[in-house]
């Protein structure tokens, strides 16, 4: 753990196709995702352009711009809003004389930074080094990077002094390990199965409030009526699936699974090395999609999810959408089918659970 935080600096460059409040909500969710992996945002630079500068990805003089603000606000790291390649990485690390990553690199090392099972560890590691296979081009700058920071760890510290050799055979020993524990979910879920009971997963945007509604249903139907799972308001505070069993009033059981919230545009390698936990989720009876009612681009990030789900193969037809938060809405709209809730005050989740049981009976 660093005790002090590093200066980050968020860059982004809007195309004229993407509209001003879009771009905001992105660049404020790039600035949660610095501040989830440790770091603290001082300040953000923006520019608007047909296309991105195939060198830079930025254009010239906005590299100037940001080399004078970098020194006058002594930042440590430079975080771009896109995946940049291996050129566009290296030439704005020269001019900018410190260390640069994108967001890919970004979500990685809060994904490293979260993992806390031996899959999950795995799963991060392997992601990593996926990424860092084709960006060893004119590794000087790239490797000297890895002594520590933001963007520059792997799940469990380890280090990526590497060549392709080596993180190639890296690649292929936690495939092998991956398959081993991989045969020991399986087995799992056939236990689950034999018990019968229905499973229900909560899916959704990161930081919808997943983990806050899988406490509230775990002290109202789980045996030890208390929370199960840590919930903080950070992007991707859950990384690892927990499940638990509950129990209706009706003695009606099922088992509840807490899973890691989906964002836009995750990154490929990412949606790769989760696919066998996020497809074991998508299988469950009963899916809850989990909004925050309360974000005003709620509804994109909506599509967002059931985009992943359908990428991933889920039935929608199995999608319960909540709306989360709704303690903080001026007035919630009354009739219609939607279903209000809030995981904070309990507000909903007595309708919640009746379609939960209603869906599982």
């Amino acid at each position: 753990m660093r005790n002090k935080k590093e200066k980050i600096i968020i860059v982004g460059v809007r195309s004229p196709r993407v509209g001003f409040s879009e771009f905001q909500g992105d660049m404020e969710e790039l600035t949660g995702l610095a501040e989830a992996a440790g770091g603290e945002v001082v300040s953000s630079l923006s520019q608007t352009r047909q296309r991105p500068e195939p060198a830079t990805y930025i254009g010239r003089g906005k590299v100037q711009e940001l080399l004078h603000l970098a020194e006058e606000l002594e930042a440590d790291l430079i975080v771009f809003n896109t995946e940049l390649t291996p050129v566009q990485l290296r030439n704005l690390e020269e001019s900018l004389s410190r260390r640069v990553i994108d967001r890919t690199m970004l979500i990685l090392d809060i994904f490293g930074q979260r993992a806390r099972s031996r899959e999950g560890i795995l799963q991060v590691e392997l992601a990593r080094l996926q990424y860092q296979l084709p960006r060893l081009t004119g590794v000087g700058s790239q490797l000297s990077r890895i002594g520590g920071g933001i963007g520059a760890r792997g799940a469990g510290e380890q280090k990526l002094e590497l060549d392709r050799r080596q993180i190639r055979r890296r690649i292929k020993d936690i495939k092998k390990q991956m398959e081993k524990v991989e045969k020991t979910r399986q087995l799992h879920r056939r236990q689950r199965e034999r018990a019968g009971l229905p499973i229900v997963s909560l899916v959704g945007y990161t930081n919808a409030g997943k983990s806050s509604l899988f406490n509230a249903l775990c002290e109202i139907g789980h045996q030890s009526g208390a929370k199960q799972v840590a919930a903080h308001n950070k992007l991707f505070q859950t990384l690892d699936t927990t499940t638990r069993k509950i129990t209706f009033n009706s003695a009606q059981e099922v088992l509840i699974s807490d899973t890691v919230g989906f964002i836009k545009d995750l990154p490929h390698n990412l949606v790769a090395a989760f696919k066998s936990t996020l497809e074991e989720a998508i299988e469950a009876d009963v899916l809850i999609n989990v909004v925050d009612v309360f974000d005003p681009n709620y509804m994109e990030k909506i599509l967002v999810v059931e985009e992943v789900l359908q990428e991933l193969g889920a039935d929608l037809d199995k999608v319960i959408t909540v709306l989360n938060k709704a303690d903080l809405l001026d007035n919630i709209p009354s009739g219609g089918g939607d279903i209000y809730i809030s995981a904070k005050t309990g507000l909903g989740l007595d309708k919640l659970l009746t379609r939960i049981e209603d869906l599982t009976l």
